[in-house]
């Protein structure tokens, strides 16, 4: 008994294990699944699993704005312009963060703002991620005339400034959320370009590439089976970097007067709205748009790091 006694005394004493992700086992040899490294990569991030958690619910928020949001966010009540947020003395129910210098409610605008920021970050990535992949799968397979005059061009844009570009695209055709989605998608797809091309030109003499072409398989077969295949991790990654610093070109320009009209709610248009009153004492209407944008960008720039570290164990090494 006191045998099994000391024996507890010392196990109880060792330190803890780390967790490791269960092993699968082939032919008698152990390995552990890709899928089940991803898993553990992202549980035992606690940073990672907040800042998902919290691009969750804005994510949620955004999207059911309508049943959230406690106002209309474009109605205006001039009785109750420039009230601060619910917790001080003048605060109003139901505007729990304030209003701005008309009286529209400042958390209703950041609610539905979020939802334009997202709907322009994802769908101009999306855009610009099939004309880079399909320019990028061009160039670097057939090579020759095609890829010099689309590398060229590559060449062009990313020797622009992308918000200047943006800026004389939204002075020319004017204010609107689906030109803006254009300009920005259209602005963005030189990256993705350069990055499937490089890795295109990395795996085409690989030795499959070389038995599809031996075995008579056409040049959008091999494309499109042995290489696009290849290129959705780089993509991936790209596309999470990508996306918050389009939500970020969005509010600037709407805050620039350049972006969505005045009857679309935006972030960028909150803060520039708040930013007239800012100094007057009226600090809500333009600070409490400002933090939603930095914890949102924030949020998705955690992601895609720790994306681009889980799928691209070597990028985090060459740092």
């Amino acid at each position: 008994m006191r045998v099994q006694t000391a024996a507890k005394t010392i196990f109880s004493d060792l330190p803890e294990a780390p967790y490791a992700p269960p092993k699968a086992r082939f032919l008698g040899f152990e390995y552990i699944p890709a899928e089940r490294q991803l898993l553990h990569s992202f549980l035992s991030n606690k940073l990672v699993l907040g800042a998902l958690v919290v691009l969750f619910f804005l994510v949620v928020c955004a999207v059911f704005a309508y049943w959230i949001a406690p106002v209309d966010p474009l109605e205006q009540n001039l009785r109750s312009r420039l009230r601060p947020p619910i917790w001080e003395e003048r605060g109003l129910n139901p505007y729990y963060l304030g209003t701005d210098r008309l009286g529209r409610d400042v958390l209703s605008n950041i609610i539905y703002g979020m939802r334009i920021s997202l709907m322009v970050g994802f769908f101009s990535v999306g855009i610009s991620m099939l004309i880079g992949l399909t320019l990028g799968l061009t160039a670097g397979y057939t090579r020759g005339f095609w890829e010099t005059v689309i590398m060229r061009a590559v060449d062009v844009q990313l020797s622009l400034p992308l918000i200047m570009v943006a800026l004389c695209f939204m002075v020319i055709f004017g204010q609107g959320l689906e030109k803006m989605i254009l300009v920005l998608a259209i602005t963005g797809w030189a990256e993705y370009a350069r990055t499937v091309r490089g890795t295109v030109l990395s795996i085409r003499e690989k030795e499959y590439v070389e038995a599809a072409h031996a075995l008579g398989f056409g040049p959008w077969t091999i494309m499109v089976k042995y290489l696009l295949i290849n290129t959705i991790t780089p993509v991936l990654i790209l596309s999470a970097v990508q996306v918050p610093r389009v939500i970020m070109y969005e509010a600037t320009l709407s805050f620039l007067g350049l972006g969505v009209p005045v009857t679309t709610p935006s972030i960028g248009l909150a803060i520039a709205r708040g930013y007239q009153v800012l100094f007057s004492g009226s600090w809500w209407a333009s600070i409490f748009p400002g933090l939603a944008l930095m914890l949102l960008v924030a949020c998705i720039n955690i992601v895609a790091d720790w994306l681009r570290d889980a799928l691209e164990p070597r990028s985090r090494e060459q740092v």
